[in-house]
C-alpha cells in the first residue's frame, strides 16, 4: 500500500484524482504501478486500476493476471471492477471505502452477482484513513482553490 500512497500522491501533484495502483505477482514482485491519468490524457478510463492492470498484462506478455494482487488506493468503481475480473486478478486490496462511486462493497457490487465469472478474494479498508486523509486533502484544496 506504501507505493499505491506514493502514486496516489504523484497523481494529485499533477492534479489528477489522487488515487495509486500497484500490481504484484504471487512472489511480490512489482508488475506495475500508477496512478490516475484521466485528466492528462483527457480520457475517464485511465483510473489508475485500468493504467497498471494494463501495463502489467503487457509486461508479462499475458493477456491475464489469475496469480496476481491488485492495490489501490480506493475502492473501486464498477468499470475498474469489471476490468479486475477480466483481467482475473487472485486478490483485491484497496484503501478507502467509496460509499458514492464504488463498485466492490458499494453500489453495484459487482463481484456479489452469481453472473460473475471471475471473483478475486478481496481484502478492503487496509491504511483507510492514510488514504482517505489523502483524498480528504485533495478535495479540500479544490474548494478552497
Amino acid at each position: 500500500m506504501d507505493l499505491a500512497l506514493d502514486e496516489a500522491r504523484h497523481a494529485a501533484a499533477r492534479g489528477e484524482i489522487p488515487v495509486g495502483a500497484v500490481v504484484t505477482d504471487a512472489a511480490g514482485v512489482i508488475l506495475a504501478a500508477a496512478g490516475n491519468r484521466t485528466e492528462a490524457a483527457r480520457n475517464p478510463a485511465l483510473h489508475a486500476e485500468m493504467v497498471a492492470l494494463q501495463a502489467a498484462a503487457t509486461s508479462r506478455g499475458e493477456k491475464f493476471l489469475a496469480d496476481c494482487t491488485l492495490t489501490v488506493t480506493l475502492e473501486p468503481c464498477a468499470m475498474c471492477a469489471g476490468a479486475i475480473a477480466a483481467f482475473r486478478i487472485k486478490k483485491l486490496v484497496f484503501g478507502a471505502y467509496d460509499p458514492k462511486s464504488g463498485g466492490v462493497e458499494h453500489g453495484p457490487r459487482v463481484f456479489a452477482h452469481a453472473t460473475t465469472h471471475h471473483k478475486p478474494e478481496i481484502i478492503g479498508g487496509v491504511r483507510d484513513s492514510d488514504c482517505s486523509a489523502l483524498l480528504t486533502a485533495f478535495f479540500a484544496g479544490l474548494r478552497h482553490a
